[in-house]
């Protein structure tokens, strides 16, 4: 989590990394797995939103929690949301589920 932390504490370099994580799965999927390019890229595409909504409740606190709930929103959303944080998390847990997918997929005869 350090590594991630430190990752997404600069914008374009959270940027940098997601996107190239993203394109080197996509790119295993194609070449080593025979996978169509737009056909790789949907299904990337589902597993990184899948794994976005698994992603983003983890170590989040809410405002009740922590006890400092700002007038006006609601008081069960996150005090920090970290949003660079799950991108960067989203994307190396997806490329792991969509690589291992696009590996297993083929001997299933789809």
């Amino acid at each position: 989590m350090q590594l991630i932390s430190k990752i997404s504490a600069n914008l374009w370099l959270a940027a940098g990394v997601v996107g190239s994580l993203t394109v080197a799965a996509i790119v295993f999927a194609v070449w080593v797995c025979r996978m169509h390019l737009l056909g790789a890229v949907a299904f990337y595409f589902v597993v990184w939103w899948i794994t976005l909504f698994i992603a983003l409740p983890i170590g989040i606190r809410s405002q009740i929690e922590t006890g400092g709930t700002v007038t006006g929103t609601e008081p069960g959303a996150p005090n920090v949301p970290q949003i660079r944080e799950r991108a960067v998390l989203t994307t190396l847990l997806a490329d792991v589920i969509f690589m291992a997918a696009a590996i297993i997929l083929p001997f299933a005869g789809l």
